[in-house]
């Protein structure tokens, strides 16, 4: 299965590690300096600059998104068996 992670980008679920609001990130000193840390060549920009609200990290790179954590979230989850 894939995960719509705005505009025409689709990654498959399976190669997700992690979703990262980055408002809440921003409050944390470790969790920015780790954003501020990612390897740039691998960063894939789904939203337009200033409208980023999530950071996915998966196997092959790293994508900000314009589309909420909680949603992105709620999107990997249902065909889990709604598992969550």
């Amino acid at each position: 299965m894939y995960l719509h992670l705005g505009g025409d980008v689709l990654i498959k679920k399976d190669k997700v590690i992690a979703i990262i609001d980055l408002e809440t990130t921003a409050k944390s000193h470790i969790n920015d300096k780790l954003i501020t840390n990612l390897d740039h060549e691998k960063l894939n920009y789904v939203a337009e600059a200033g409208k980023e609200k999530t950071l996915i990290i998966t196997n092959n790179g790293y994508y900000l998104s314009p589309i909420s954590s909680t949603t992105l979230y709620k999107r990997s989850s249902f065909n889990m068996g709604g598992l969550v």
